[in-house]
């Protein structure tokens, strides 16, 4: 009689595979991301592209894997720090809203458009940049020009 094989490892492994291929991130270069997001981002809502580069840069380095974990009661997400409770769904926190309807985790690979759409609901639900805090304190009222110097 021959004997069975088990194939359910074999499966599991090859799924985690294809997630981990599928969220690949990647870590933008400055003006790599202020080109990629001046046609979406600069002058929405009155802020510059200039504004959008320094707050992806002090919130996650510019690094779409970027993940923070917020005392256990939410994660934040991705290039902008999308935060779980109140606009993505991590399927961790507790009482999540998902404001923008996504999963968190398709906020950490490397196609930024579902993130600078989550972004811009963000900026207009929320009267602007000064959701992130990262942007109240590093961007707001500076001269952002060196975010932008030299692309």
């Amino acid at each position: 009689m021959p004997r069975r094989v088990n194939m359910k490892p074999a499966v599991i492994l090859a799924v985690y595979l294809a997630i981990c291929y599928v969220t690949e991130g990647k870590r933008f270069e400055r003006c790599e991301f202020y080109k990629y997001i001046k046609s979406g981002l600069d002058g929405y809502m009155g802020y510059s592209a200039a504004n959008w580069v320094c707050l992806a840069t002090h919130e996650s380095g510019l690094n779409t894997m970027a993940i923070n974990n917020n005392n256990g009661q939410s994660s934040d997400y991705g290039i902008f720090q999308i935060n779980s409770k109140y606009w993505c769904n991590d399927y961790k926190t507790a009482k999540a809203v998902n404001g923008c309807g996504i999963l968190c985790e398709s906020l950490r690979d490397d196609n930024i458009a579902n993130d600078i759409e989550c972004a811009k609901k963000i900026a207009k639900q929320s009267g602007g940049l000064s959701a992130w805090v990262a942007w109240k304190k590093f961007c707001k009222g500076e001269n952002l020009s060196k975010y932008t110097a030299g692309c």
